[in-house]
């Protein structure tokens, strides 16, 4: 059993949500007594404007399994579901949204998945494999024994409007699962359930929430996806803007560089500044064509202009290459941090 002996921790970020704050409660309670296993409610105020927080510590006063967290402002929901993975108790933690769509209903569902037996949408790491092992058999073996570290609900039938929430997000997700290979059809649902040890590890910056399964897939832990049940909202103003949808590309492009050149940036810059001293060296030599079959003056020639940009550009991204290769080495050995995570060993 985990810290004070609580099996589960229920996070919910909440922004001015005073009309959904107790019926969320009451429902939640309802289902979590009848799993019959020691819990607590964590609430994050993000800097609510309303009577979210005082409705928050009334039900506080009333069930000590309830806690709350109360930011000066609104930081956003990776700040708020980061400060309460920090502050869970639970093994397994589940996060999901304070606006009443996510139904508590569902939370059963997702514990049940995380100890089933099928096999994981994301395997145990290949250096885990032992020589001579046949890599499935090994992670499903694995799989047998331990079930998932992550199970991502998927809203389906999704009650939100069309063109300003589910188009959106059906092309972010479809970009997202595309670029890191994670095949989960919702990224952007919050209702999901975390073993504590693979959540703890995982820290969030900016909007990176949605995220969150693919940090954990890159640490090698084992996702699973169930269908779960969404609801219109009752009570209160939704806070998504399609502005956002800007900010879920940006951190597209910000997660593929993490994922695929955080340890190795020379490879990504260094590949940029290849193609750019490439290009130059072809306008250098357009150039020179030029002089010796139309013998074209090299006196402020386009492809002379050119040329010298690409090989100033080509050089630049290779040094910056070079200076990622020292701040990445700088940052793994100064904290006699690893490159690697390991999930277990005898």
């Amino acid at each position: 059993m985990a810290e004070g002996g609580i099996f589960l921790s229920i996070v919910i970020p909440v922004y001015d949500e005073e009309g959904n704050i107790f019926l969320l409660y009451e429902r939640l309670v309802k289902v979590l007594e009848r799993i019959d296993k020691p819990f607590e409610i964590i609430y994050i105020d993000d800097g609510s404007t309303d009577r979210t927080w005082e409705i928050v510590r009334q039900i506080g006063i009333k069930d000590s399994r309830v806690r709350g967290v109360r930011f000066r402002r609104n930081f956003g929901q990776a700040a708020a579901l980061s400060a309460g993975f920090s502050k869970a108790r639970g093994e397994i933690v589940v996060s999901m949204d304070g606006d009443g769509q996510n139904a508590p209903e569902d939370i059963p569902r997702l514990l049940e998945k995380m100890s089933s037996r099928e096999s994981t949408l994301s395997a145990a790491p290949a250096a885990q494999t032992g020589p001579g092992k046949n890599s499935g058999e090994n992670d499903k073996s694995m799989t047998e024994q331990e079930g998932y570290d992550v199970v991502n609900g998927w809203r389906r039938d999704r009650k939100d409007k069309l063109f300003s929430r589910r188009i959106p997000s059906w092309i972010a997700n479809r970009l997202i699962a595309l670029l890191t290979g994670l095949e989960i059809h919702d990224f952007g649902c919050t209702l999901r359930a975390y073993r504590r040890d693979i959540i703890q590890d995982i820290n969030l910056y900016g909007e990176m929430h949605r995220m969150i399964p693919v940090l954990a897939h890159w640490t090698g832990a084992r996702i699973a996806e169930i269908e779960v049940t969404h609801h219109a909202r009752e009570t209160g103003v939704s806070k998504y803007s399609i502005g956002r949808t800007l900010n879920v590309i940006l951190d597209i492009i910000t997660l593929k560089f993490f994922i695929g050149y955080f340890t190795r940036p020379l490879h990504l810059f260094g590949l940029l500044g290849a193609v750019s001293l490439v290009l130059g060296l072809g306008a250098f030599a357009a150039l020179i064509l030029m002089k010796i079959l139309s013998n074209v003056d090299m006196t402020g020639n386009p492809f002379l202009i050119l040329g010298v940009l690409l090989f100033i550009i080509g050089a630049q991204l290779v040094m910056m290459g070079l200076l990622g290769e020292i701040n990445i080495r700088t940052y793994y050995e100064a904290q006699n941090k690893p490159t690697y995570t390991i999930r277990e060993s005898f």
